[in-house]
This record gives C-alpha cells, structure tokens and sequence, in this order.
C-alpha cells in the first residue's frame, strides 16, 4: 500500500495513521494539470500514490526538485505556518496523489502529540535533504574564479 512507503509515517502509530487517511482525498490530475502554483494561499499537503510532479520556482519555472517515489511528501509550505505555496507543482505525467487539508492535519497532529513530533521531525529531514540536494546541482563556489580587485 503506498502510504506504508511514505517516510513521513512510516512505524508511526496505527490511530494515528488511521485517522491521517481518514482526512485524505485520492487524486488523480493529467499531465500537464498543476495541483499548486507558488504564492497562491497554502492549504494543502501531498502524498504522492503514482506519478511524476515538477517542483519549480519563478517566473522561468527553475525546477527545484522531481516528485517521483510513491509515499513521497510536497506542499509542505501549508504545514510550516507559511501563507503561501514557495514552489509551483506541475504533474509530468498523468498523477495520483493523497490531498489533505492543512487545518484537518494540524487536528490529528494536536490529538497525537507523539506522532506529530515525529511526523515534523522527518518533514525537516525531508526538507534538509532537498536543500542538500539543491546544493549540489549548484556550481559551487569556491571554484567560481576569484574576483580580481584593482586596488584602491
């Protein structure tokens, strides 16, 4: 089942993760479809069932990070106390995917203080790690050239 292959709730408790699906409506969206466009109001969080989802940010649509592992986790900006999306998520290919609304999460989170420290605590694994991840597609700066000064 794909909500056993989320990281996120992975071992967590069985009422917990009961009542987590509970909350949950399966969603299926076209290639092409986006489930978010980045400024619009944060309300939803994803689980990813099936599919590919591009993550990108501004204007040009830099992609960020590829949504591609069942159980994976995005839109996360809904759950961090942020007004608005900081990514826009597109799917690549026809996509299903578990939307659960921001104000019913934090419902289930508060009633299972436990489950919900640890649900957090691998949400900002999840984040550290595409921040890592994003640095290393960056060319890195100590091999930029130096910048030559021409004295004062």
């Amino acid at each position: 089942m794909y909500i056993q292959q989320a990281k996120l709730l992975r071992g967590m408790d069985r009422k917990f993760i009961t009542e987590f699906l509970d909350i949950a409506t399966k969603e299926s969206n076209e290639e092409g479809d986006f489930l978010f466009h980045s400024g619009e109001k944060a309300r939803y969080f994803f689980i990813l069932i099936k599919g590919r989802i591009r993550l990108s940010l501004g204007i040009f649509g830099h992609v960020v990070h590829v949504v591609n592992n069942t159980g994976e986790a995005f839109g996360w900006s809904s759950l961090v106390g942020r007004s608005a999306y900081s990514a826009s998520a597109e799917c690549v290919i026809p996509t299903k995917v578990l939307r659960l609304e921001n104000e019913k999460i934090q419902k289930v989170l508060n009633k299972h203080p436990a489950s919900g420290l640890l649900f957090f605590k691998r949400l900002g694994k999840l984040l550290g790690d595409r921040l890592l991840q994003g640095y290393e597609t960056m060319p890195c700066a100590s091999q930029a050239e130096d910048p030559v000064s021409h004295g004062t």
